[in-house]
């Protein structure tokens, strides 16, 4: 059985920014982004890929007709080979009536309320509804759909589905919550022999979203919402929160039954909602990092509250004490820490999908499990890897170094002569751009398109920040370091690996002055385990590195630049050599050096 995910929408860009302000700094406050692709075949994921990967818009939300094609052709079959088509969004009939009722609901002037009608009519009949999406599929792959073979999954389902494949298909308790989906931005429940059960009495409304919040708190500080709330989780590491803390006082409120609701309802139409209570409890906004730090941490420790909150509920409802955390909230590694070590879980998992990258996956999950073909096709777990994306063979390596010409002088070195050379070449500050195999999925690096250094230097965060990435000089980079050596360098509580970046964990004591490079200024690390089974060019290389040096880490972080999607394709890679300080770029087996005399 086939099954063909497919997350994102033709006109829902354009839509949203004509007739819900989505312009500027809030051009992703939309539905669709982070669009893609995925195929699953007998339940085995064969293939997955980001549309922003392949046509270089950085979290596009345009239907993904390359990662489709891409995705078809990789495992050499036709759209008529497809069984299902899923698709992580349902704007049934049902939903649509919930939206209106809530709009009934809404306390808005009657003009008001029939424009916003009107404006959600738009969007509903010309790209979100299940007819907009039928015809927009047709149109832009030229194949025309059974409407009978196109499943239409609630798109927290799919996040549910996207975290219980990455566990193993493991019956799991799920917190699920992001900006929002159909008419909810955050649901609790559990997953039993592929069955879902929500706790319906405990879902959060779209208005009360704690991603939205977040959101506006990102574009308050100056960032750009729902692509940069990271920043946000650093800058909480270099200030405690305030006491009290005016969010937990003026902007939430806490119910029973793990609900909570935002004392100012988040509106659609106006992405400053917030504005005038945050300058309210905070005072003016200040360009300064000690602004942005008491703010931000204040924000974290209410994200940590609030999910907390849902957590209790959710434990007093199931024995399952194995716990998937999905969506984009659970993008905060800090918080998911926290959460884990704070609750009665044994375990958490939050999938190298956990945001919007990985619903495509997810709702071809649901669509197969739901099927009665599916059904009937053995659970077994498959062999989960993030790396499901386009790989370069050595004939298209060395087109794309060809193509460069005499910018570039490269030579090709066997497997074992390039750990050697790569590694001793990492004993010194360089910054070095990896590139492997097949791409990985989701918003991180993991180790096929990285750039790598020695954490052991103080100040290589700087050199990478100001050199490389062209980013806020208070952004942390992550380490990687083998499975088997984390709870010597870490303190991983109840985690034995966090081979996503996932979660932080503290630095022990003994290894501070060893990793500095690697560490947050609150003396924590986001921490990406790995394996000789999951990346083993990447293994050996920091086998070797440490051989050489003490240093059991090196450092990983996205090969792109800010504002860009991680490279691709070998050109891809080559061109963010040549546009940046990147000392070495390592593709396949070939070390590749800036040629100083092309000038």
């Amino acid at each position: 059985m086939i099954v063909l995910g497919c997350n994102g929408f033709t006109r829902g860009a354009g839509i949203f920014a004509e007739h819900f302000g989505a312009v500027g700094i809030d051009k992703h406050y939309i539905l669709g982004h982070d669009a893609g692709a995925s195929l699953l075949v007998d339940g085995k994921l064969v293939a997955a890929v980001e549309e922003e990967r392949l046509n270089r818009e950085k979290k596009t939300s345009d239907f993904p007709i390359n990662s489709v094609k891409w995705c078809l052709e990789f495992a050499g079959i036709e759209f008529s080979d497809v069984d299902l088509i899923a698709i992580p969004w349902n704007f049934s009939t049902e939903v649509v009536n919930g939206l209106l009722l809530g709009l009934a609901h809404t306390p808005m002037k009657a003009e008001a309320k029939l424009d916003l009608l009107r404006r959600l009519g738009t969007l509903i009949i010309d790209a979100l509804g299940h007819e907009a999406v039928l015809a927009d599929f047709a149109a832009r792959t030229g194949f025309t759909p059974d409407p009978d073979k196109v499943v239409f999954v609630p798109h927290h389902l799919a996040h549910a589905m996207t975290g219980y494949y990455s566990a193993g298909l493991k019956d799991s308790a799920f917190l699920i919550s992001d900006g929002r989906a159909e008419l909810f931005s955050s649901l609790i429940g559990e997953i039993r022999d592929g069955k879902i059960t929500i706790f319906q009495e405990s879902a959060i409304t779209a208005t009360d979203s704690i991603g939205l919040l977040f959101a506006s708190i990102t574009r308050y500080l100056g960032f750009v919402p729902n692509i940069d709330e990271y920043k946000i989780m650093g800058l909480s590491g270099f200030a405690e929160p305030p006491t009290p803390n005016p969010f937990l006082e003026h902007f939430i409120q806490l119910h029973d039954d793990g609900r909570y609701s935002l004392t100012v309802p988040h509106d659609l139409d106006d992405a400053r909602c917030y504005d005038p209570l945050l300058e309210q409890h905070f005072g003016p906004l200040q360009d300064t990092v000690e602004y942005r730090a008491n703010l931000a941490s204040a924000a974290q420790e209410m994200l940590t509250v609030v999910t907390s909150h849902q957590l209790r509920a959710l434990e007093a409802k199931t024995d399952l004490r194995h716990l998937l955390f999905e969506g984009g909230v659970a993008l905060n590694c800090v918080n998911n820490t926290k959460l884990l070590e704070s609750s009665d879980f044994t375990d958490m998992d939050v999938s190298f999908g956990a945001s919007d990258t990985g619903v495509a996956i997810g709702a071809a999950v649901h669509a197969w499990l739901n099927h009665p073909a599916g059904a009937a096709q053995p659970r077994t777990p498959q062999p989960i890897t993030p790396y499901l994306g386009p790989e370069y063979d050595d004939t298209a390596i060395e087109q794309a170094l060809h193509d460069f010409g005499d910018q570039i002088a490269w030579h090709r070195l066997g497997d074992d002569e390039l750990i050697d050379h790569v590694a001793k070449l990492l004993t010194e500050k360089v910054v070095i751009g990896w590139f492997q195999g097949r791409i990985e999925h989701g918003p991180r690096a993991l180790g096929h398109r990285s750039i790598l250094a020695n954490p052991k230097f103080p100040d290589i965060k700087d050199v990478i920040n100001t050199r490389v990435k062209h980013r806020e000089p208070f952004r942390p980079f992550a380490p990687i370091v083998l499975e088997t050596d984390a709870p010597k360098i870490f303190d991983m509580g109840r985690k034995t690996r966090s081979p996503y970046m996932t979660f932080v964990f503290p630095v022990h004591a003994e290894f501070t002055d060893v990793i500095p490079g690697a560490i947050h200024v609150d003396g924590t690390s986001r921490v990406q385990t790995i394996s000789d089974h999951d990346t083993p060019r990447l293994a050996a290389l920091l086998r070797r590195f440490t051989a050489l040096t003490d240093v059991p880490c090196l450092i990983n972080t996205s090969f792109n630049v800010a504002g860009q999607p991680i490279v691709c394709t070998p050109a891809d890679a080559i061109s963010c050599f040549l546009g940046t300080e990147i000392d070495y770029l390592v593709i396949g087996n070939h070390l590749v050096r800036k040629n100083t005399h092309s000038a």
